[in-house]
């Protein structure tokens, strides 16, 4: 009876964690269906508002690097806790936002407590059930985390189109599912049980030699789908008003759902396939949505730029799931400072050629900034598909040399 009711306990906690993981991710992507509204209210142009997505990606890498170590030596739920305070403070940062300074404060504070919970959550979730469950586990942990993002930007695009204060309301929202996920995580049992004082310093970052081949074409592959991710959420927004006249917030959370929604079901499917195939499959798909992104803007077609959404959300799944998975197959040492280094490239991806879209949209428009995007993506992902190709198995069964 008594384990009857601590696996009872453990189960609960399990999907206590899994809210407070939902919870946390899904307020770090409210604000993309709104900056068309921040560039009406506060004067944002196409390059300010990449620069404000960009700093929470930023904001993730210093969560990664400084703090992603840390629940293995203080537990799992104060990293937790300290991850959701930050989500908190972010929230109100927004809610309180006028301008410029506020926003800037509460993309760092999401891009840090993203950055935190992230790898403690999915640690969590894995620590929470039985030995032959962890692989169920971490499946929970990539829908809860890419479900989270997607179900923040339906929520927000939503509020913003049907009810009332669209820059404060979801921020409201968000504020008091936070404190929820605060009380899970509360109720939730610690899984550390050998806990050491509190001592701060840089994740290392590590390519072993051995691997460095797998790696390029694994974090080539991931960058991509990483950066347009954060074309589409950075942007897509003002695509759909700008480019093809549909100023619908909630048209532009549905489309960034869309995307994040295929990439947790390609992340869950890759599972199915072999590896080195998923991974140029990947390519090819995120090669046949990026084709269709340049379509949707020279045709000005909303029905091409959900299938793009769609085809590079999966291709995304696919490349990560089978690029993490090759990696971690091929190294023996040292995992954690790895993939430590695959996710900081991956994310440095989301940042700078978003960026790059704000710089160039202010000197020859926004549609041919996502054209030249398209082209860099494309050259890209034809770069590792001809490495692939160099890579594969000769008629002998033997690799080139």
């Amino acid at each position: 009876m008594v384990s009857g009711n601590a696996a009872a306990m453990k189960s609960a906690g399990f999907w206590l964690v899994a809210w407070a993981f939902l919870v946390n991710m899904l307020g770090t992507t409210l604000p993309t269906p709104l900056y068309p509204l921040y560039e009406r209210a506060y004067g944002f142009d196409a390059l300010l508002v990449t620069i404000v997505f960009a700093i929470y990606a930023f904001g993730v890498l210093a969560g990664l690097l400084f703090f992603g170590y840390l629940s293995d030596e203080i537990g799992r739920r104060r990293v937790m806790l300290g991850g959701l305070v930050l989500a908190a403070g972010s929230a109100l940062a927004f809610l309180l936002a006028h301008g410029l300074p506020a926003i800037i404060v509460g993309r760092v504070l999401s891009g840090l407590s993203a950055g935190v919970f992230t790898g403690t959550g999915t640690a969590a979730l894995v620590d929470l059930v039985a030995p032959e469950k962890r692989a169920k586990a971490a499946s929970v942990a990539v829908a809860v985390n890419i479900g989270g993002l997607g179900v923040g930007t339906l929520l927000s695009g939503l509020l913003a189109q049907y009810a009332p204060d669209p820059l404060r309301l979801p921020f409201a929202v968000d504020l008091a599912l936070t404190l929820l996920a605060i009380v899970a995580v509360l109720l939730a049992r610690e899984t550390v049980t050998e806990l050491k004082p509190l001592a701060l310093r840089v994740q290392r970052l590590r390519i072993p030699t051995e691997i460095r081949g797998v790696f390029v074409q694994a974090t080539v592959t991931g960058m991509c789908g990483f950066a347009v991710a954060g074309l589409f959420s950075a942007v897509a927004p003002s695509f759909l008003g700008q480019i093809l006249d549909l100023p619908n917030h909630a048209l532009a959370g549905l489309l960034v759902f869309a995307m994040m929604g295929m990439t947790a079901l390609g992340q869950i499917v890759v599972r199915r396939f072999d590896r080195d195939r998923a991974l140029v499959g990947s390519c090819v798909v995120l090669l046949i949505g990026i084709l269709l992104l340049a379509a949707s803007l020279i045709g000005h077609s909303a029905s091409l730029l959900f299938a793009s959404a769609i085809l590079e959300g999966l291709g995304m799944g696919l490349g990560i799931g089978s690029g993490l998975s090759e990696i971690n197959e091929r190294i023996q040492h040292g995992r954690g400072e790895v993939s430590s280094a695959y996710f900081v490239l991956l994310y440095l991806g989301l940042a700078f050629p978003v960026i790059g879209v704000g710089l160039l949209a202010t000197k020859i428009g926004l549609s041919d900034a996502g054209l030249a995007f398209c082209a860099l993506i494309c050259v890209a992902l034809l770069g590792v598909l001809a490495y692939a190709r160099s890579q594969a198995p000769s008629a002998s069964g033997r690799r080139p040399a």
